[in-house]
């Protein structure tokens, strides 16, 4: 018996008869940050609302906003989505404000709890701070240790507290909040994307490397609004200005906007393929790239690399539906509409609980028979992690009377895990460190398997720059000492 048919066998034997375990197969993603800065107090709750609803996709395990009552916080944070943590009754409980920060989650480091939701606020000696932070630090469990043996006490078990304690210390020993956010970065490593709030000033901070997106924009009526992807500026009616700069601060302030610099050019910019690939909005631009032109190009790289006789291109919704369009665009091949989502159903991945997600993979998707039926079919997803979302992905088009089934993936093969911001953190489970193309091909039930090749990254974005470590191991940052999501709970748990 040979490994493929081993894996199948060992993922039925503890299902009921007709059923089979379908495990999570999408990367986890991060979070979304927003902030205003308005000349004059309004309602400040309302446009954070409408910008995360916009920014929903890059986390749904929860969501926060804090508002600036002329230095008074008000705050209301909790699990869930934003159409349930803020109801009407909520967000007319938030006063008017001239300031206020924004925050949804999908944890790359700590559990799901309402402890760990954000953004999280510290009263200092000087004063309030409110922090929203997009990323992962890379060397979290190194600094956390260090600041405990200080004395340091913490209550989340997120990086995020730990960006929170360096920067307040900082500000102790600094004469502004801005040169106590300069200093921090000298001791962070990793992803970090920052929306910070204090008594009196907006703060913008994006990582040396700019892993993560962060943009910023303005109002006719002269409020600034800073988001994780311009999407949210959109929503809330602000023109784009322009993306923040790798290591750049900005501070919104008695009306002015100051860039500090001094951390730009230090390293060189590693901004996630992912963004493009996956995680982003196809409506937003990051870092001058249109997402959907990205990925539209994908789906052409894909026809390019790996023709094939076919009736019918077909994406999986929704990030393969824009590489499929790229896919038949170049190949001549008909698109066509061959899959039903479930919109009330988020993104498969974000539920917490592996029983959540394999309910939610169940009812997501239902294919259009009369798309597929009889066909040779190209069926444009964009990426396989474990395989078996793919499996039962190309199992309902073959369900549907597809004669052929050839898989086209928009994203090179996962060999490595992240440490930016992406929840891949084991080799274990990555499908594509155990078995050769041409062996997923017959896991999944594909007729013919290609992904995009690795070497064809840069012509996504039309520049250098950018980070694939997930696919090549080329990190631009030491790799951790400790990589599990929830090493602070562990180390909690041995106290």
């Amino acid at each position: 018996m040979n490994k493929q048919q081993n894996e199948q066998d060992s993922r039925q034997e503890s299902q009921p008869e007709g059923q089979q375990m379908i495990q999570p197969d999408k990367v986890h993603e991060e979070c979304g940050v927003i902030g205003v800065y308005a000349p004059q107090p309004y309602r400040a709750a309302e446009d954070i609302y409408y910008g995360l609803y916009a920014l929903q996709h890059r986390g749904q395990e929860s969501c926060g906003i804090v508002v600036n009552d002329d230095g008074v916080f008000v705050s209301h944070k909790d699990l869930g989505q934003v159409s349930t943590v803020f109801g009407e009754e909520k967000l007319a409980g938030f006063p008017m404000g001239q300031m206020a920060v924004g925050h949804v989650r999908y944890g790359t480091t700590g559990g799901n709890n309402r402890n760990n939701c954000q953004p999280i606020e510290v009263n200092h000696q000087k004063g309030k701070m409110a922090l929203a932070h997009n990323g992962n630090i890379s060397n979290a469990y190194e600094l956390r240790n260090r600041l405990e043996l200080g004395g340091a006490i913490f209550h989340m078990t997120s990086d995020t507290e730990i960006i929170a304690y360096i920067v307040t210390r900082e500000r102790l020993k600094t004469p502004s909040i801005e040169r106590a956010v300069l200093e921090s970065m000298n001791y962070l490593e990793g992803a970090y994307s920052l929306v910070l709030m204090s008594a009196t000033k907006l703060i913008a901070v994006r990582d040396p490397h700019g892993y993560r997106p962060l943009c910023y924009g303005k109002r006719a009526d002269g409020t600034y609004i800073v988001a994780s992807e311009s999407c949210a500026l959109d929503a809330v009616g602000a023109a784009f200005i322009r993306d923040i700069r790798p290591g750049e601060v900005l501070v919104f302030s008695e009306g002015e906007v100051k860039s500090y610099t001094e951390h730009c050019s230090k390293e060189k910019q590693q901004t996630c393929i992912f963004e493009y690939i996956y995680f982003a909005r196809p409506d937003s631009v990051i870092d001058g790239v249109s997402v959907h032109a990205a990925r539209v190009k994908a789906g052409e790289i894909l026809a390019r690399e790996y023709p094939v006789d076919a009736d019918v291109v077909i994406g999986v919704p929704d990030s393969g539906l824009d590489a499929a369009l790229g896919y038949a665009r170049y190949s001549g091949i008909p698109y066509g509409m061959g899959f039903i989502k479930n919109k009330y159903i988020g993104r498969t991945f974000i539920s917490p609980t592996q029983t959540e997600r394999q309910h939610q993979v169940k009812i997501k998707l239902n294919t259009i028979r009369e798309t597929v039926a009889g066909k040779r079919v190209v069926l444009i997803d964009d990426s396989i992690v474990r395989g078996t979302t793919s499996e039962r992905i190309v199992r309902l088009v073959r369900e549907a009377g597809a004669k052929e089934i050839h898989m086209r993936i928009s994203s090179p093969p996962f060999t490595n895990p992240c440490y930016y911001g992406t929840d891949i953190d084991s080799k274990e489970n990555l499908v594509a460190c155990k078995y050769t193309v041409p062996e997923i091909a017959k896991l999944i039930g594909a007729d013919t398997l290609g992904y995009l090749p690795i070497e064809t990254l840069r012509e996504l974005i039309g520049r250098d720059g950018f980070c694939n470590a997930c696919f090549s191991g080329n990190y631009a940052t030491p790799i951790p000492e400790n990589t599990c999501k929830d090493r602070f709970e562990k180390k909690l748990g041995k106290q």
